[in-house]
């Protein structure tokens, strides 16, 4: 899955180590399927995928 995927993070994160996560969106235009959430420190490790509209909620919560 990881591959396929085109991961990002924030702007405001940085290469000098801390807690980063990385999101990449799955979709299907013209509407997103799934958010895809991964440590940027552990890139072949677990993901976990959780519906748009989760995430909505998640960040709109921030």
């Amino acid at each position: 899955m990881s591959s396929t995927l085109r991961w990002f993070k924030s702007s405001y994160s940085s290469d000098s180590g801390g807690e980063c996560l990385e999101v990449a969106h799955e979709q299907r235009p013209p509407r997103v399927d799934a958010v895809h959430l991964r440590d940027s420190k552990n890139p072949a490790g677990p993901t976990l995928t959780v519906s748009p509209a989760a995430w909505r909620r998640f960040t709109g919560a921030l």
